[in-house]
């Protein structure tokens, strides 16, 4: 029988930290360390075995970075897990809202970190209890128009026909979603329906 080999990119600005991690993978049996670098860039370019998961710092400076960069790579088809000192709700849900299959905070030790890794290479998902907890606590709160816009997008409508409706301009709309995508950590339109469905706020909701 032959051992599956779990290879793992870690992408971390901080040299200190990336040296870390790149420990962690390298102690960790049935883990292998693809490549350590500074930036996508790096994962872009690496001409090596590719990598089944990537380990991914948000706060990365200049270039890609934070949701993006996490966008850039799931689109490459890589399996991302952030590890981030950003713990902020919108934050989280933005990244992943844009693809990130698991997300910890650079508290976390390295048996978290291995266990996230394991997870999210066999297509699970990994988010720290801390983190978790966080969010749970910390609920999504729409205020009564932010809700009437939400329902209407999910309902089909488009800018102009909302603003129509509620008797406000399309530029207030504008507004009213970029808050709800703030809130909630989701960009596309599509992703937009999905969590009013999860909110409960639906093109049926009265």
């Amino acid at each position: 029988m032959v051992d599956v080999v779990i290879r793992v990119a870690v992408v971390e600005d901080h040299p200190v930290y990336r040296q870390g991690l790149a420990q962690v993978i390298e102690d960790a049996p049935g883990l292998e360390l693809s490549l350590a670098g500074g930036s996508v860039g790096d994962v872009d370019a690496h001409t090596g075995t590719r990598p089944d998961v990537v380990i991914l710092d948000l706060g990365l400076p200049g270039g890609l970075r934070g949701a993006d960069a996490v966008h850039h790579l799931c689109a490459q088809g890589h399996r991302v897990l952030v590890v981030s000192a950003e713990d902020r709700q919108v934050r989280v849900l933005d990244a992943i809202s844009a693809g990130a299959a698991g997300y910890l905070t650079k508290i976390a030790g390295p048996g978290e970190i291995v266990a996230a890794v394991t997870s999210v290479a066999a297509g699970g998902t990994y988010v720290s209890a801390t983190l978790a907890g966080y969010l749970l606590s910390h609920p999504i709160k729409l205020t009564a128009r932010e809700k009437e816009v939400l329902r209407l997008v999910a309902s089909g409508e488009t800018d102009r026909d909302i603003a129509e409706q509620l008797f406000i301009s399309v530029r207030t709309v504008h507004g009213h979603l970029e808050e709800i995508r703030a809130k909630t950590g989701c960009h596309r339109r599509a992703q937009l329906v999905v969590r009013a469905i999860e909110l409960g706020i639906n093109s049926d909701s009265p």
